[in-house]
């Protein structure tokens, strides 16, 4: 089938046709290093993990290059490394920033993995790409788009006469709207920085122009460049990078040659509770503070992608509760075939997910066709639902394109949720068994109350309780905290 995607540039809907079908190329702005992932964060990871699935599944996972990545240069960075110099700790400053973008980049995976997201093929940090970046600078500053002032370099942008047709607005409203750096050095007030100055106490590096740092944009240009070639496929990101940073990459990488991206795509905000995220409303929260309140990483994954990319995301607690029984439902449907999946293979959940090499099918063509079209995530988990929901568990095949969806989507992968319903089930089978012989005690009675007790205190740990004619189930609630089922023994 083709692959059609919104392109933010021509605000139109394109059919995808790779500028070389053996190696389809994809580059998403990845985090600046200097604290946790914030839920936000995790938007575009995901939006742009389900393009990369189904890039791999149409052109071959051998054919697909996805780059994503690390800003180590930043002056939030410095802050955090200077505060931490200043409270006693050991090592340079340049040490000091090295070492806080290892540990943010370990919690950005930690928290990423958990969330089931492939790595990128390429995660480049833009400390390791800087002379790649003079010499882009040096070119523009040749060509007559850029020049040296006081220290800094500075791109002109009255020498790009298409700037602004990314965001659509004219140079004229991009000054009237922005906050703009005013300093005399600068020909034009929306001219931006390409490299600055870095006195002693700041991470450096030498130049033509003197000793300093790059700036945001320019880091961008030059890793795509470097690791995808001239031109490529797909250029991604959140909806805050198109203007300024995505603007300026377009201005900087055109006028240095570079044909750079064919289709731009853009992932709208994430909200909590139909409000900004913010930390004034009390509303902010990171990946890893939901985790550590025993949010499983794919419920976090099956809310995200529950709303196309294209539109506002919104977080709700009632969300929250209904994607973790959706997805419990089918976790313990497929039990049995899931924990063989797990104990029959002890690498699962480190492997990339190439179904075939578990002997599973391709998954199926109703929970893939949707995303052909511009990523209809939401419709591509409700076809995977209803799939699963009209397949038996004990029929091998059934079972087996039921976990080969799953994987596709990004599910089964994570030890957050499926080891954690067999242990679940395994902890209440005896509680089940006792609540079938209470009430079996009561039906000759008439004295339902230990039933009723037993219930209630079930109830109350987040279990759901079905009692019928047929008998008694009991199942993990979307609120089950599995520690309070050791008040049960």
């Amino acid at each position: 089938m083709t692959i059609r995607l919104w392109n933010t540039k021509t605000k139109t809907k394109e059919v995808l046709t790779p500028l070389d079908e053996r190696n389809v190329r994809m580059y998403v702005c990845g985090p600046t290093v200097y604290d946790r992932a914030h839920l936000g964060n995790a938007r575009p990871v995901l939006v742009f993990d389900i393009l990369y699935r189904l890039l791999r599944h149409e052109h071959g996972p051998d054919h697909v290059t996805y780059v994503r990545n690390f800003t180590d240069v930043d002056d939030k960075i410095n802050t955090t490394a200077l505060a931490r110099k200043e409270a006693g700790a050991e090592g340079t400053l340049e040490e000091l920033v090295r070492e806080r973008s290892d540990e943010t980049i370990q919690w950005y995976h930690e928290d990423m993995d958990a969330l089931g997201a492939l790595r990128p093929n390429h995660e480049p940090r833009a400390t390791e790409f800087i002379s790649q970046m003079i010499a882009m600078i040096e070119d523009l500053i040749a060509k007559g788009h850029a020049y040296a002032a006081e220290g800094h370099v500075l791109f002109a942008v009255e020498s790009y006469s298409d700037y602004g047709a990314l965001s659509g607005r004219t140079v004229e409203d991009m000054i009237a709207g922005a906050r703009i750096e005013v300093a005399p050095y600068k020909r034009n007030p929306m001219d931006f920085v390409l490299w600055k100055p870095s006195d002693d106490a700041l991470p450096g590096w030498e130049s033509p122009w003197g000793r300093g740092r790059p700036g945001w944009h320019i880091e961008c240009s030059a890793m795509a460049h470097e690791l995808l070639g001239e031109s490529f496929d797909i250029h991604g990101g959140g909806i805050d990078l198109q203007f300024p940073h995505h603007e300026n990459e377009i201005a900087q990488s055109h006028c240095a040659g570079h044909g750079f991206a064919k289709i731009w795509m853009h992932n709208e905000m994430l909200q909590v509770e139909g409000k900004k995220m913010s930390k004034s409303l009390g509303n902010f929260f990171t990946v890893r503070d939901l985790l550590e309140q025993g949010v499983p990483g794919e419920v976090i994954r099956f809310v995200m992608l529950s709303t196309h990319y294209r539109k506002p995301m919104d977080w709700t607690e009632e969300k929250r509760r209904k994607a973790h029984i959706a997805l419990s439902n089918i976790y313990e449907d497929f039990e049995r075939p899931l924990h063989h999946l797990y104990s029959t293979n002890k690498n699962f959940l480190r492997e990339a997910p190439e179904w075939r090499r578990e002997s599973l099918p391709s998954p199926h063509a109703c929970v893939v066709d949707p995303l052909f079209d511009d990523l209809n995530t939401h419709a591509s988990l409700e076809a995977f639902r209803d799939h699963a929901r009209h397949s038996r568990a004990n029929d091998l095949s059934d079972a087996q394109q039921v976990l080969a969806n799953g994987l596709f989507l990004g599910f089964f992968k994570s030890a957050t949720l499926a080891p954690a319903i067999v242990a679940v089930r395994d902890a209440l089978a005896p509680l089940q068994h006792e609540l079938e012989r209470l009430r079996s005690v009561a039906m000759q009675s008439k004295d339902f109350s230990a039933v009723d007790a037993l219930k209630s205190a079930l109830t109350e740990a987040g279990v759901e309780v079905r009692i019928s004619k047929e008998g008694v189930v009991l199942l993990p609630g979307a609120d089950l905290d599995p520690s309070k089922l050791e008040a049960f023994k």
